[in-house]
């Protein structure tokens, strides 16, 4: 068992265990000018999805910034622990970062408890209105899944796609209209089932369960948001002899995989930790993604198939320049 999990495991037992020494990567005494970094990652940060993604520029940061950046993280930690972890983060740091909408309401009780330390809520709503110590950094997932849905009606011999996602929050909600919104710019009058949303992220055996009913439905295509739910929808791909798309980690192309959604989480807590170093941070919405100059979304196809190519250069294209809107 890992240093981080067995501090999540004293989460309930007492606040003086919480967090002590969990996850720590110092690169410093902590002394003089080094910047001292909390990183909150309710879910795991090996589940192939948004905590992984973002745990990468966290990696990232350690490599690059030793001597300049303390960082320490917390990881799969209850709902119900979200405001401890939180208060403890933010009584040993500067800047804390959290991922994932579903802290919302945690970090925005927290943040005006600690005036002094700059917090940043990364996939939280979209139309949050930030604090006067809280920035919200939006990766702009819809954009990512507009892609999808483009590549996924071209690749469905069956003329009918699907998504499935994790929790119904706001950016998971929007990001399957624009799954939606892509399948009928590639391909107007396809068929697209209506978002099945199984509730949990990371449960492969609801992801399974909800794949298996889209390709029952006719679907031979889906897009998902599941984090560690893929290897369930996988698995329904393979027994029905269908398609998926992966990401946001880009893997290979072995097995159903048509092609990999590319969200880069670990680029905002880059940004954040170089903003607050340069003392440029505001406390504001601040966008990724293709239309916003800050990067941080692609789309990795599998293969060069002529039409997947063409599809995503005009869709890239367009959301890039705002002709189009990804829902």
């Amino acid at each position: 068992m890992s240093r981080t999990r067995l501090c999540i495991s004293a989460l309930g037992a007492t606040a003086a265990l919480l967090l002590s020494g969990c996850g720590a990567d110092s690169a410093s005494a902590g002394s003089g000018d080094v910047l001292k970094v909390g990183v909150f990652f309710p879910g795991s940060i090996s589940d192939t999805g948004f905590m992984q993604s973002g745990y990468l520029g966290y990696e990232r940061i350690k490599a690059a910034q030793a001597g300049k950046v303390e960082l320490s993280y917390v990881e799969q930690v209850q709902a119900a622990d979200y405001e401890q972890a939180l208060v403890r983060f933010a009584s040993a740091n500067k800047l804390v970062v959290s991922l994932g909408g579903q802290t919302d309401a945690d970090v925005r009780k927290v943040a005006p408890q600690f005036p002094d330390v700059t917090f940043v809520e990364i996939g939280g709503p979209a139309d949050a209105v930030p604090l006067a110590n809280l920035a919200y950094y939006d990766p702009q997932q819809a954009e990512a899944e507009f892609l999808s849905g483009a590549v996924s009606a071209v690749t469905s011999k069956k003329n009918t796609v699907g998504f499935v996602g994790g929790v119904e929050l706001p950016a998971i909600v929007n990001a399957a209209k624009a799954y939606g919104n892509g399948a009928a710019f590639a391909k107007p009058g396809i068929k697209v089932l209506t978002p099945q949303y199984v509730g949990d992220f990371n449960d492969p055996a609801k992801a399974k369960q909800a794949a298996a009913a889209d390709f029952g439905a006719g679907a031979d295509v889906l897009g998902q948001i599941v984090n560690l739910g893929k290897q369930g929808i996988q698995q329904a791909a393979q027994d029905a002899g269908a398609r998926m798309v992966g990401g946001p980690i880009p893997g290979d192309c072995q097995g159903p995989y048509v092609g990999y959604v590319h969200t880069d989480l670990g680029k905002e807590i880059e940004y954040a930790v170089a903003a607050v170093q340069a003392g440029t941070f505001k406390a504001e919405q601040v966008r990724f993604g293709l239309s916003s100059g800050n990067g941080g979304t692609a789309f990795v196809p599998c293969g060069t198939d002529a039409a997947v190519t063409s599809v995503l250069d005009r869709a890239t294209a367009q959301l890039a320049s705002g002709a189009i809107k990804p829902y």
